[in-house]
């Protein structure tokens, strides 16, 4: 994974963010979209772009394109900053593999424990019935 060709490849758009703001929200376009196409990408090999399409497959579009949208500040700076942060941590969470579980056995001493917590229960309650006088 080549960051600085991923960022490159990244496009970003300027649009008027909604919501309340007064006066400054209608003529000021502080809200950052950001999209990056991941199967046209030439910073990730052909195995990441599939990692990539597994892992990130509810974010991304029918056309594997990953949106993202950033009005947190009124700065558009700010907002391209924070959106392209949150890009790169998505594509890292997005590339790594899980780890493979390894099928372990229940340790003979705690079944040992389990038995014999089970037989003491056991006398317990035999011990609270009432004795038979036959």
């Amino acid at each position: 994974m080549d960051i600085q060709k991923i960022i490159s490849e990244v496009n970003y758009k300027a649009v008027r963010s909604s919501g309340a703001g007064g006066q400054n929200v209608n003529k000021v376009s502080s809200k950052v979209v950001l999209t990056f196409d991941v199967e046209h990408s030439q910073g990730l090999s052909e195995e990441e772009k599939e990692l990539l399409k597994v892992n990130l497959s509810s974010r991304l579009t029918t056309d594997f394109s990953l949106i993202l949208n950033c009005d947190e500040d009124r700065s558009q700076l700010r907002n391209k900053d924070i959106v392209t942060k949150r890009f790169l941590e998505i594509i890292k969470k997005g590339l790594e593999v899980p780890k493979i579980r390894k099928a372990t056995k229940i340790p003979k001493s705690a079944i040992r424990k389990r038995i014999k917590n089970k037989k003491n229960v056991s006398q317990i309650k035999q011990n609270r019935r009432k004795p038979d006088l036959d």
